[in-house]
């Protein structure tokens, strides 16, 4: 048998254990702390019981043997069976393409025009590039950096964003995706510097230094499919907005987007409709629809659609909205497809620290009597605003039907949900608010699916519908329908190379340029893409990173680290956007946001004689030239893309040192980046970590950041009820803006893949 048949050729044929023992050695030489004797006789064991396999056959018995000695001892086997996988692919990419087997990449312009013409990349490609500019951009390739890849890591890109024919044939290969996305995302870069823009976005994906969100990964350079990854919509009190909100949120899931929606204004159970008393069913039957349109209108094929629903505390029905995701109970009042998140105000957790009373209104009879929409307003300081006055306006007005509660007893109900489904995650109002950067140009009523974009936010409405020359006419005025574009750094490569300062400015860049090139099917998200130009630039890697670093988890080093490195980030990101500014103009509601009145950097606390960075230049900087991006970081929960990165996913910790992922239809054994015996000692399980010690490292990093985050709480199955609720006391206290899941040790959680970046 010749070393390249174990790859593509799908031939039984005589086996030769030279050449195959030569093949394992040639890899082998590349890890030489690898014991390969016990791995070779078990090989060949397996092989002489056969008369002959196919290449296919042989290939998968050596990346699985390879795999079954992954332990903590010998975490390399996972790049010496990503070796023997390239090598499966280069030959498939070879086949398909017709160039010589022993190459590993073809020629780039063959490859594209191979693609368009069958439809699998746009047309695009070839009319904004010659071909002397594609063939330029093909000599950027560095196959090398296909070492860089974990199996993991390889497998996840090859089976979910390596483009195939409809035959499933391999013709895209890693460093093909990624020069694609450059040349996608700088398409409409000046020519005198494009290829040179195109060349800086490539060296950082290709190194790892970055990953792009999950809908670029997959669809850039693509005709069919859109750039970003979330969005959120909020919902009208109306049959028309309820229904055209509905069609909205199928056409993005379709085109491979994650929702959240704001339910909060829709009227609650028993409420009146045109006068008529008590015929409201409130918001569980628009759930179930939302729930269906979920299951039904998948992502591209990949998954299901994901969408969360966020409902304010205060609402009449919130206790069915917290009952909807258990798994006891009334099937009819129940929508286990969909996420749900709380939006509760400070008031809410005082009265509940204090255990005093909660009321309960339906926002339409809110609005009938007391002439506003109690859910417009917040705190604009901390214990002190305008949603309290209205707030206890409301419950002292005889005119308002309402319901009390004990405080407690709802947070109880919030508890029990989220210890057995997860959710519903926490969305602290009145510190987004007040943090919010754009806030004289509307209000943020709640978070994405993920917890990390807050945007302004404000429903669609239908004025008038006409006819016109025999057709139909909708006069709709737009609202504010939030769309988030995410990136994130991989810390632990980014920061241990030291490159930051030229990753950022290149990321801003791609992100921004996400903006104008998306096809987004909704008009008011294209509108409000364009309005705020939103970004959200986040990062992974930090337990690896931490690791690396040789800090522990649960100590003021690590909470102090994270300060100093995330302060870094914002000000090298807050430039970049000032820069990209000064280039192509500031995004179109600058002037009175808080970059133009300085009120961001005020409000953070940044000031250049407390900081090693000079504050202050760059507060003059961004208020003379303006910034490109209303909103600029997110932080993410990266679970893919941080697999591909080879990397550990957002700020979390890890489960496991040594654990197995599991896909649709594979198990593959995993260790955590990089474990030695010098890092195995900072590679402590998020479910035996003090999460009060996570609450203080992303506080500290919340001050840095003008989104949010992605801030899961692990806890055991044991856990006492006073001690989650000391958490999210603790997290409320100490100013974080939204918490994602809280991870039990007895749920199953669902990873969200719309966001991963």
């Amino acid at each position: 048998m010749n070393t390249t048949t174990t790859t593509i050729i799908n031939e039984q044929e005589a086996f030769d254990t030279n050449k195959l023992t030569s093949f394992i050695k040639n890899i082998h030489q590349h890890f030489p702390s690898l014991f390969i004797d016990d791995y070779l006789n078990r090989i060949q064991n397996t092989i002489l019981q056969r008369d002959s396999y196919t290449s296919e056959q042989l290939t998968n018995l050596l990346i699985l043997e390879g795999l079954s000695n992954i332990n903590e001892q010998e975490p390399e086997w996972t790049y010496f069976c990503a070796q023997i996988y390239l090598k499966k692919l280069y030959k498939e990419a070879a086949t398909s393409r017709g160039y010589d087997k022993e190459q590993k990449y073809g020629s780039f312009y063959q490859l594209i025009e191979t693609l368009v013409s069958k439809g699998l990349y746009h047309s695009k490609l070839l009319d904004y590039y010659t071909k002397e500019e594609i063939d330029q951009a093909g000599s950027f390739i560095q196959p090398e950096r296909d070492n860089l890849f974990t199996y993991i890591g390889l497998r996840t890109l090859a089976d979910r964003y390596l483009t195939r024919d409809f035959s499933k044939q391999t013709f895209e290969l890693p460093q093909e995706r990624f020069l694609i996305i450059a040349m996608t995302l700088m398409a409409e870069e000046k020519k005198e510097n494009r290829l040179e823009l195109v060349k800086q976005a490539y060296w950082a994906m290709s190194n790892l230094y970055m990953t792009v969100a999950t809908p670029t990964l997959s669809n850039a350079g693509k005709p069919i499919g859109q750039l970003s990854s979330c969005f959120i919509d909020t919902i009208d009190d109306s049959l028309q907005g309820i229904f055209d909100s509905n069609t909205d949120i199928a056409n993005l899931s379709k085109s491979g987007g994650g929702i959240g929606a704001y339910f909060g204004k829709i009227r609650s159970r028993g409420s009146d409709i045109k006068g008529f008393k008590g015929v409201s069913s409130g918001i569980i039957p628009w759930m179930k629809q939302l729930n269906n349109t979920a299951v039904s209108v998948d992502q591209l094929g990949q998954r299901k659609g994901a969408i969360a629903v966020y409902l304010d505390v205060w609402h009449k029905d919130i206790f069915s909205f917290l009952d909807s995701k258990l798994n006891n109970g009334d099937e009819r009042m129940r929508t286990h497809d969909l996420f749900t998140g709380v939006c509760i105000p400070d008031v809410f957790m005082e009265q509940v620290e204090a255990r005093g009373d909660w009321y309960l209104f339906d926002p339409h009879e809110v609005r009938q009597v007391m002439g506003y929409s109690i859910e417009d307003y917040y705190d604009e300081e901390k214990g002190n605003g305008s949603f309290r006055q209205k707030y206890w306006e409301c419950v002292e007005n005889e005119q308002l039907s309402k319901e009390k509660i004990p405080a407690i007893e709802i947070m109880k109900r919030i508890m029990i949900s989220q210890l057995e489904a997860g959710t519903p995650y926490m969305f602290y109002r009145d510190e987004v608010n007040r943090k919010n950067t754009n806030s004289h140009q509307g209000m943020i009523y709640c978070s994405n699916l993920c917890t990390e974009i807050t945007q302004n936010q404000s429903a669609t409405t239908v004025e008038e519908q006409f006819t016109e020359d025999g057709k139909i006419i909708t006069v709709k005025t737009p609202g504010d329908f939030v769309v988030c574009n995410l990136s994130s750094i991989n810390l632990a490569k980014a920061v241990t190379d030291d490159v930051l300062e030229k990753l950022i400015p290149i990321q801003v860049r791609m992100l921004d340029n996400v903006i104008d090139l998306n096809t987004i099917p909704v008009l008011q998200a294209k509108l409000t893409n364009q309005k705020y130009r939103a970004i959200g630039l986040g990062t992974f890697g930090w337990h690896h990173l931490l690791a690396l670093k040789q800090l522990k988890w649960e100590h003021d080093e690590a909470v102090q680290y994270a300060d100093e490195l995330y302060e870094k980030i914002s000000y090298l990101t807050i430039q970049a956007s000032m820069e990209l500014s000064k280039e192509k103009g500031a995004y179109s509601v600058f002037a009175g946001s808080d970059w133009d009145t300085g009120k961001y950097f005020e409000k953070r606390g940044y000031q250049s004689q407390e900081s090693n960075l000079d504050w202050d230049s760059l507060k003059e900087d961004v208020k003379n030239n303006g910034m490109r991006n209303g909103y600029l970081m997110a932080v993410a929960p990266n679970a893919s893309t941080s697999i591909i990165a080879g990397s550990t996913a957002s700020i979390d910790p890890i489960f496991q040192k040594v654990y197995s992922e599991e896909k649709k239809d594979y198990k593959i054994p995993v260790t955590v980046p990089d474990l030695n015996p010098t890092t195995t000692w900072f590679y402590k399980s998020a479910y035996l970590i003090d999460q009060n010690w996570s609450i203080k490292q992303n506080a500290a990093r919340q001050r840095h950041i003008d989104q949010a985050i992605s801030f899961n709480i692990y806890v055991q199955n044991s856990i006492k009820a006073k001690d989650l609720l000391h958490l999210h006391m603790t997290a409320w206290n100490e100013g974080l803006k939204t918490t994602y899941y809280v991870r039990s040790t007895s749920s199953a959680i669902e990873e969200c893949d719309s966001c991963a970046s």
